[in-house]
Order: structure tokens, then sequence, then C-alpha cells
């Protein structure tokens, strides 16, 4: 029913804002990574929104990318995946994020996403494979990419570096390559980075 919001932003109170549109104060829900990228209050703003109405309320939820609110749609889908949990997996990762773990299948890396179990992110991986943006890249790609992209992950981890600087390293891997290219470059990346 609203599917953008455009206005005046007149308060923040993580996740709430309070959007202003001729007269009208809308109260929208947003995850931590729109909320970054919002201007200071007083200035002009523009939302994608989703708009849920319950038994017990309407909420409104804003998104600052298409891809933050299709990836809010695909969650809410899921059994036993409301509003407020979908909003904590968006605050907690980034949709590439959250793609490459359904697409790795990796429930470890979304039970740290407070509010998030073992049995959520097991759903999750299992519900949300192959519906999550494609055009992220991995998701679309080969299987062979995306095991090929999960073994050096693995070997990156076995060395010693973080989970953070794993993934950084893998962002710079081209997909299709093998797995030992994929390690070198790794190495090399995060040699420059360190």
């Amino acid at each position: 029913m609203i599917g953008r919001i455009q206005g005046i932003l007149v308060s923040v109170h993580p996740p709430r804002l309070l959007v202003d549109c001729q007269g009208v104060g809308y109260e929208i829900d947003v995850p931590m990574s729109t909320l970054y990228q919002l201007p200071e209050t007083n200035q002009k703003i523009t939302l994608l929104t989703h708009f849920q109405v319950r038994e017990d309320a309407q909420q409104l939820f804003g998104f600052a990318t298409e891809i933050e609110r299709e990836a809010f749609r695909q969650l809410i889908k899921i059994s036993g995946v409301g509003s407020r949990t979908a909003l904590a997996v968006l605050s907690g990762m980034s949709v590439n994020e959250l793609a490459q773990a359904i697409a790795m299948q990796e429930a470890g890396r979304l039970t740290q996403v407070p509010g998030i179990g073992k049995k959520t992110a097991e759903r999750l991986c299992l519900e949300l494979k192959g519906k999550l943006a494609p055009d992220l890249g991995i998701v679309g790609g080969k299987p062979q990419a995306v095991e090929a992209s999960s073994e050096v992950l693995q070997a990156l981890l076995a060395l010693g570096y973080s989970e953070k600087e794993a993934f950084l390293a893998l962002k710079q891997i081209p997909p299709d390559s093998s797995v030992s290219d994929g390690i070198r470059m790794g190495l090399k990346y995060l040699s420059k980075s360190s």
C-alpha cells in the first residue's frame, strides 16, 4: 500500500525514525544499514517502505535500497521469522553477507546475529537458498564457484585470519577462480591490507 516515503527527517530514535510528509509524521522502523545512510535531521529523505498490517498493529518499515527491502520481504515469509527478527538480521549483516551465508549454507554466521538461534539459522539457510537477490554474484553463481569460495574461506580461517578479514579477501577474488588461485589471491590481498 505505501511503497515509498519522501519527506523531512524529524527525529531518529533507533531503530525508529519520524519522517514528516507535508504535515503528517510517519514512524518508520529501519535496519541499522539504513540508519547509517541517513542525512542529518531536518533534511530531505526518501525511503522505500514495506507496510505491514497485523491484527494488533500497523507498522511501516523503511529501507535505503530495493535489495534491502526485498531481503526483508523474503525473511518475513519464513515461518517463525517476524519483522523484528528480519530487522535484526539486516542490522547484523549486509544483504551481501546474508546472501553469501545462505549460498554457502553457513548457519553459524547467522547465529552471530542477536536473537537468531541455531534452529532459526538452519531454517533461514534452508528456506532462503536460491531466493536472495540472484544478481549479488555468489547466489546466482555456479555451485562449483560457491564450493570453491567456501573452501577458500575455510582455508583462510584455518590460517588464523578472522572471519571479517577472510570475507573481505573473498570479495576480492573472482567467482570463477580455482581453490588454489583463490587462496593465493586471498593471501596476497590480506598481506597488502595488514
